[in-house]
């Protein structure tokens, strides 16, 4: 009972000392707990120098993880990531991890590589295994990407492809802090240079913590509510290229997740509501002659949300 209680109470003491670590960014706290929580990925938009290494450092030391950067260039490799055969006439062939091998993977400035490399990510983040010379090697568990992205058409960059954008369970946005938080900043400066970071869990707590959201309970009600979203974002006349099902899988799983973290165990609509910018905006794309409208994925999500009913749930 008592083990069922602290890792109940995991979650939120996760984001407390992420919390220490970092100032403001409350949303994208937020977002990567979550993600972790349920199983996903996340992809972290934003200008350099807005905390987003220091949020995937942070809290792989916070949950006691074992952590990886790649730092993505032009040049990179698909071997460089997965991993390589060395071969040697003196002895037999001898497998070379790649830096994927690990609990959480931060793949900085992705767009800055190919689409080749990029998609060397894709059975990792769908299957958490790689596939090297038709040999297949898990990854260890949990297993967790957080990938950075800078603006899209910035010098040198490679837009994402909807399959690799669709493997993100969630989207972040970061911003440059505020005046309030900046400052906040400075003056706290020499400790977070060097925090001094409390590992409140380790990658056995993390897995009990992800086999126990599943025990959440979602009402019939909530899951048609996360399904009408979908279909009806599909709908929409604006909407190009509309979510797959992994959008109303990963509405439903970061549901359970967010009423986890808040220590309750079942999902309420607001719940979904809280969820569908981060988890479905960046699956949509826009016609071209709405966009010149001024239209964005946020506003037709906004219109749909309108339009659709909110469940009443008993109690």
């Amino acid at each position: 009972m008592n083990e069922n209680n602290d890792i109940i109470k995991l979650p939120h003491r996760i984001l407390e000392e992420l919390s220490k670590v970092i100032i403001g960014k409350d949303e994208v706290k937020r977002i990567l707990i979550l993600a972790l929580i349920a199983g996903g990925h996340v992809l972290i938009e934003g200008l350099p120098g807005t905390a987003k290494t220091k949020l995937a450092s942070s809290i792989s030391r916070i949950t006691g993880c074992e952590f990886k950067r790649i730092q993505f260039t032009p040049d990179m490799m698909p071997a460089d990531i997965t991993g390589f055969f060395l071969y040697s006439p003196s002895s037999e062939p001898r497998f070379i991890t790649g830096p994927i091998f690990t609990n959480m993977v931060l793949a900085d400035e992705l767009n800055r590589t190919t689409p080749r490399t990029q998609s060397a990510l894709l059975e990792a983040m769908q299957e958490s295994q790689v596939t090297i010379e038709r040999r297949t090697y898990d990854l260890p568990r949990p297993f967790m990407v957080i990938a950075t992205q800078i603006e899209s058409g910035a010098e040198g960059t490679y837009p994402l492809t909807d399959v690799q954008v669709d493997r993100f369970m969630l989207r972040a946005r970061t911003q440059y802090a505020s005046a309030a938080e900046e400052k906040l900043i400075v003056s706290k400066i020499d400790y977070l240079d060097e925090p001094d970071i409390v590992a409140v869990a380790d990658a056995v707590n993390i897995l009990k913590l992800q086999k126990r959201v599943k025990d959440v309970y979602v009402a019939e009600g909530i899951i048609e509510y996360i399904v009408s979203i979908v279909d009806k974002l599909r709908q929409d006349p604006d909407v190009l290229s509309a979510p797959s099902s992994r959008a109303a899988i990963a509405l439903f799983k970061c549901a359970r997740a967010l009423a986890l973290l808040e220590q309750r165990d079942f999902v309420i609509p607001d719940d979904v509501k809280q969820l569908v910018g981060p988890a479905i905006e960046h699956r949509i794309k826009i016609k071209p002659e709405a966009e010149m409208d001024g239209i964005s994925s946020k506003d037709i999500i906004g219109r749909v949300m309108e339009q659709i009913p909110v469940p009443r749930i008993e109690a």
